[in-house]
């Protein structure tokens, strides 16, 4: 496993007073040898009101992933 790289991509929903705020959020991950575990290093995490722009946003980021290889 060294050297391996992992991505979580999520879409989620969180409702308030204001109504449901939606976040794209992933996460980046790199294999340890040293720990022998995953070690997550970096979250990125976009907040939107609308729907819509949300999963166009969750698009474009699972495209990019794509593109540079990481399929699941």
């Amino acid at each position: 496993m060294g050297g391996q790289e992992f991505y979580e991509l999520s879409l989620l929903d969180v409702a308030n007073d204001l109504g449901t705020r939606y976040s794209v959020r992933q996460w980046h991950a790199e294999w340890s040898e040293i720990d022998g575990q995953i070690m997550w290093d970096q979250e990125e995490i976009e907040h939107f009101w609308i729907l819509s722009e949300a999963e166009r946003r969750y698009a474009e980021r699972r495209l990019a992933l794509s593109e540079r290889g990481f399929i699941y």
